[in-house]
């Protein structure tokens, strides 16, 4: 009897353009990435500071369905709508809900949504468009609520926000950052504890990257063993849950060793692989995939 090889599963969202010796072959085009509010957020992170809203797509005082709309004419068939954040965490999403719908059924794109932490209302409503994923960062520490998103509401909430998304049918794609404390590991396992409670469509791990211009452009992020620790962990916590390495985590000779740490604890895709990363993975018999799309997304 033969016996299929495990695959492991490798995006290339098209937030920039990307390419190595082992994948040639990427359309950035097929999955677009629009912010509702520009480079606008009340929160300002220390670790982003809007700028990863800076490399999306603005509206620009058009509606999000027609620049869907001329996306779709262009090639695309999947969107990520995100946006900066309110003082209380939540990407206003709401107004758009007609035009999230429009996009469903009269285009056909896969949605992927950055709600923030939504109340009640935008909850149901991404329920009712019928979105195929909503992304958003769990975190576990109250120091780093406070400190580092600079938001006044309680860790629970976090717990909370996954219950009503899961209670409106809504699936779950929650990331948790490893470093997010100024490059140390505090609330990752708490957060870890909360994710696991539910069934996510997948579990994303992204690792403190150190971006110029913010407050944490000189924070060391944490060291190879405890990153690679903790995807150990996270995989024996969730050995039935799909788990991707997502598209943040330090440049440089670092991404290759983490990306090596990934392969090795088991996990099921890696975003933007490092040179090398593809014939390692197939080196250790798996059998590898590739998408031109957000983690766990394929065509």
């Amino acid at each position: 009897m033969t016996v299929a090889l495990r695959e492991i599963h490798f995006y290339a969202p098209g937030l920039r353009r990307y390419r190595t010796s082992e994948w040639t072959g990427q359309e950035p085009g097929r999955f677009v990435s629009v912010s509702v509010t520009g480079a606008e957020c009340a929160l300002q992170c220390d670790h982003c500071q809007s700028k990863v809203l800076e490399g999306m797509q603005s509206l620009g005082g058009a509606r999000l369905h027609d620049v869907a709309l001329e996306a779709r004419r262009r090639g695309a068939r999947g969107i990520l709508v995100s946006g900066g954040s309110d003082r209380r965490g939540r990407v206003p999403l709401l107004r758009h809900v007609p035009d999230l719908k429009r996009i469903r059924q009269e285009l056909g794109l896969l949605i992927r949504v950055h709600p923030g932490l939504p109340d009640e209302e935008t909850a149901a409503a991404l329920g009712q468009v019928g979105v195929d994923g909503v992304m958003l960062d769990i975190i576990g520490a109250q120091e780093t609520i406070r400190e580092i998103y600079h938001l006044d509401v309680a860790a629970e909430e976090y717990a909370a926000v996954l219950d009503r998304l899961e209670a409106h049918r809504v699936p779950l794609v929650p990331h948790i950052i490893l470093g997010l404390h100024r490059g140390r590991m505090l609330g990752e396992w708490t957060a870890l504890s909360m994710v696991a409670r539910h069934r996510p469509r997948l579990l994303v791990l992204v690792v403190l990257m150190p971006l110029t211009g913010t407050a944490m452009q000189a924070v060391t992020p944490p060291s190879v063993d405890e990153i690679g620790a903790f995807f150990e962990t996270a995989r024996a916590a969730m050995p039935d849950t799909p788990i991707a390495l997502g598209c943040a985590r330090p440049l440089g000779p670092a991404k290759a060793a983490i990306d090596r740490r990934a392969v090795e604890a088991g996990l099921d895709g890696i975003a933007y692989p490092a040179e090398g990363i593809v014939a390692y993975a197939e080196s250790r018999g798996l059998t590898a995939r590739f998408h031109d799309a957000c983690c766990g997304i394929d065509w």
